[in-house]
């Protein structure tokens, strides 16, 4: 114990703010993973156990101390036809290799690829996060009615529901103005539990979802037969399950490397997911990953640290094992304002003040990317849609500024300096910029503010190059950077260009 304290003062952690964190994450956690467990047909106590293990080891050994992760809706919509058509074991499975998948992509240092995410699309992807997580809050707002059917909550019932919620936000909006000794969605939390419980109030509790009591998980072997069938089986359900547990967690690292003002480990995080999720899948759990809204919580009550979140864990556990008819009278309604806090927190308001001064296409990609985050709450399809949109506009704009300046010098060669980069987008327009009939029988082609990027542009240059030689015209191309004359000595096969020295630019003769 002795030696602990000095390391978390090293690390300038408060341990006090760390488990009050914990707990606060912890009691915003059972709503959320229970809903999710029953959206993906499973049992709640298996969304509690997954978010246990999953919240565990990504906060001992991830890359983005103070995120927090478990069992997730954006991995619960993948499963749901798996569960229905195959069963529970096949998930499991399912989950492993998911795990594994991941493991790997970390190990290949794929997770650096975040980087290549716009920041539109980082928008789109927290604002559709926050309408998720709001509309999953109106869900408490229903009652089982007279069929079987769900219905909403009408007069008195209603009226004390939303007054209920409406003093949980007051005072997470409220205490921090007073003092910010306790975290303030805690406060609120027990303070509303006590009025709800101590006054007798008839609103809906944790209890009217279902049981969390059971124990923590153990071993489980998925039952399922190990073939070559098996596998093709559950493998397009891991992978996506794998791209989409990884897409919202480095969204989520990044968007918590903002609010910190420091920097996580992508990869290292991309590792201990996948670690989490093997395991998850190995004790009979779910698959998840990071959770926006949990992160939030933990944040806004001052966990910065990874004891924030395995006091989270642990806490899940005692809730299970010894505490769940404590946990089971809490008030929906205390969430649900917890949560609301958390969704005007995470939506991205500064993107709506700064709509006119965006370029349209960006403001389409981010209205777009929240959409189908929001819609389809598949976030790694959301995120791919935003950032191949983001590509093809980039492509588009600098497709348009090549340009060439053309003259002709003393001895008669005519001379086109290249502005601009040649690629695939813009390899039409500069193949046009020549008048090869009329040119003489020497031209230059200066890249002095060019660049060959692609393919593409190396096929531009060769199909040019034959139209000069059938007219018996020679086509020089000078001033290329190293990385392009690299480029088109590994397409020798493909193409012969005359590549002019030039003292001044060290470029290399390879005619």
């Amino acid at each position: 114990m002795f030696q602990v304290l000095p390391y978390l003062a090293q690390y300038k952690i408060n341990v006090k703010n760390e488990i009050l964190a914990g707990l606060t994450t912890a009691l915003a956690l059972v709503p959320e993973v229970v809903a999710f467990a029953l959206l993906a047909h499973i049992s709640p106590l298996v969304g509690i156990g997954s978010a246990f293990v999953i919240c565990l080891l990504t906060s001992v050994f991830g890359g983005r101390p103070g995120m927090i992760s478990g069992a997730a809706g954006s991995v619960a919509v993948v499963i749901v036809a798996l569960v229905a058509q195959h069963g529970v074991e096949y998930l499991f499975l399912a989950v492993a290799l998911m795990g594994v998948i991941q493991i790997a992509v970390g190990l290949l240092r794929f997770g650096k690829f975040i980087r290549l995410v716009p920041q539109p699309v980082v928008y789109g992807f927290v604002n559709g996060l926050a309408v998720i997580i709001f509309m999953a809050q109106l869900e408490q707002f229903k009652v089982p009615g007279a069929g079987g059917e769900e219905q909403w909550l009408q007069g008195t019932q209603l009226l004390l529901m939303l007054g209920l919620v409406a003093l949980t936000m007051a005072i997470v909006y409220l205490l921090p103005k007073l003092t910010k000794a306790v975290p303030a969605s805690l406060v609120a939390i027990i303070a509303v539990s006590a009025l709800v419980i101590g006054g007798g109030l008839d609103t809906k509790s944790v209890g009217d979802i279902a049981s969390i009591k059971g124990g923590l998980p153990t071993l489980h072997w998925p039952q399922v037969p190990l073939n070559w069938a098996t596998l093709a089986l559950v493998l397009p359900y891991s992978v996506i399950m794998a791209l989409v547990g990884l897409t919202e967690s480095l969204l989520t690292l990044t968007v918590v490397d903002e609010m910190t003002d420091t920097r996580g480990h992508g990869n290292q995080d991309c590792v201990a997911q996948g670690l989490a999720n093997v395991a998850s899948g190995l004790t009979g759990g779910m698959g998840g990953c990071a959770m926006i809204g949990q992160t939030m919580v933990n944040l806004e009550s001052r966990g910065r640290g990874r004891l924030s979140g395995v006091v989270a864990a642990l806490a899940l556990a005692l809730f299970v094992v010894a505490g769940s008819s404590l946990i089971e009278q809490l008030p929906l309604a205390a969430l649900v304002g917890v949560m609301f806090m958390v969704v005007i927190g995470t939506f991205e308001w500064a993107s709506l003040r700064i709509l006119r001064r965006m370029p349209r296409a960006d403001v389409l990609v981010m209205l777009l990317v929240t959409l189908v985050t929001a819609v389809s709450q598949n976030l790694a399809l959301a995120v791919l849609l935003g950032v191949v949109i983001s590509a093809l506009v980039f492509a588009w704009e600098n497709a348009k500024r090549i340009r060439a300046r053309k003259h002709t010098d003393a001895a008669g060669t005519r001379h086109y300096e290249i502005y601009g980069p040649l690629f695939f987008g813009s390899a039409q327009a500069f193949t046009d910029k020549f008048d090869v009939q009329q040119d003489p029988a020497q031209v230059v082609i200066d890249f002095r503010e060019s660049r060959v990027a692609d393919m593409s542009g190396i096929d531009a240059l060769h199909k040019l190059t034959e139209r000069y030689h059938r007219l018996g015209k020679t086509l020089h191309l000078r001033h290329l950077s190293p990385d392009c004359r690299q480029l088109l000595r590994n397409a020798g096969a493909l193409i012969e260009v005359n590549i002019q020295e030039d003292p001044d630019y060290r470029v290399v003769t390879a005619e």
